[in-house]
């Protein structure tokens, strides 16, 4: 009983936080040099520009100094909220991110899994170098690949055309209600391998006695995989949930950009391109930067409860 009481004392001892003190500081010298150009990065690139979230809160005019500007103070966020385009963009931005997260967070989960399972070393680092090779493709280059396979003369439209789902060829990207699922399957195809990697990192670190263990109870292959691996890596599933659940709202600019035409704008566009084209293009600064603002406030509230709530539930806080 007596052991039982010191181990639990030493371990309360060890689990609480050393106090910052300047011999530690002085230990710690050059890992805080090493560190010292990635904090200055931080404040040049992403606390100095923060000045420029004054600007959401005037009538900003670029050839006019700071202490000439007219401020207005929530003018432009009761114009943001109050445009039916901006509606439009939030469903289409939630829509895109919601599909993301279902079906864009779970399939490189599932496929790191199953990669998990290959015997034969050789195949399996060839799925995988073959699966996250399209990560490193331009959306340039990608977006005009899917364009080509979509069109009516593209390899969709053939394979329909043959197992007698279409009597006709169409184009796919014209169609504004498919847009959504293209884009979705577009991201899934681009990022699946490389989002994969991490899990797999997280596998490779689980003990392999555990399998052993599982073996001799009689656990198959899949009993293995519901039962060792996937407890395994789910404080890694965890941090990855809760940093998409932050950048709900971030689905990007890029990607939808690309893919679009304007028979398809209306479930298209984004935030990111209702910040270009109804802030910088016409040349509303203000109101694109009350955008910025908006975005960062919801991120920042959607990653607080996806923190709380992995807090709660003991996995994968990162916070």
């Amino acid at each position: 009983m007596e052991v039982l009481v010191k181990a639990k004392k030493e371990k309360k001892l060890k689990s609480k936080k050393k106090k910052i003190t300047l011999k530690l500081l002085l230990e710690q010298k050059y890992l805080m040099i090493m560190s010292f150009p990635f904090v200055i990065w931080a404040i040049v690139f992403a606390y100095v520009p923060l000045w420029g979230w004054t600007m959401a809160f005037q009538d900003y005019k670029p050839n006019l100094t700071f202490l000439n500007q007219k401020w207005v103070g929530l003018k432009h966020f009761k114009v943001l909220f109050a445009e039916d385009t901006f509606r439009e963009v939030m469903r289409n931005t939630l829509g895109m991110s919601l599909l993301n997260i279902t079906f864009g967070f779970a399939i490189p989960i599932i496929f790191a899994l199953l990669l998990n399972e290959l015997k034969i070393i050789r195949f399996k680092k060839m799925v995988q170098t073959i699966s996250y090779l399209p990560h490193f493709v331009s959306w340039v280059i990608a977006a005009s690949i899917i364009t080509s396979m979509l069109s009516p003369e593209g390899v969709v439209n053939a394979v329909l055309l043959k197992v007698g789902i279409l009597d006709t060829p169409i184009s796919l990207l014209t169609h504004p209600k498919m847009f959504w699922s293209i884009s979705t399957i577009a991201g899934i195809w681009k990022e699946t391998g490389w989002g994969a990697i991490i899990y797999l990192a997280a596998i490779s670190g689980i003990d392999q006695s555990i399998y052993e263990a599982a073996k001799v109870d009689g656990a198959n292959r899949f009993d293995q995989m519901w039962h060792v691996t996937l407890p395994g890596i789910r404080p890694t599933i965890m941090v990855i949930l809760v940093l998409s659940i932050g950048n709900l709202i971030n689905i990007g600019f890029e990607q939808q950009y690309l893919l679009q035409n304007p028979l398809v704008m209306s479930h298209s566009r984004t935030l990111d391109y209702y910040v270009l084209g109804y802030g910088i293009q016409m040349y509303r600064y203000s109101f694109g930067t009350a955008i910025g603002i908006f975005k960062s406030v919801v991120s920042v509230v959607l990653l607080l409860l996806a923190n709380n709530f992995a807090k709660k539930i003991g996995e994968g806080r990162v916070m």
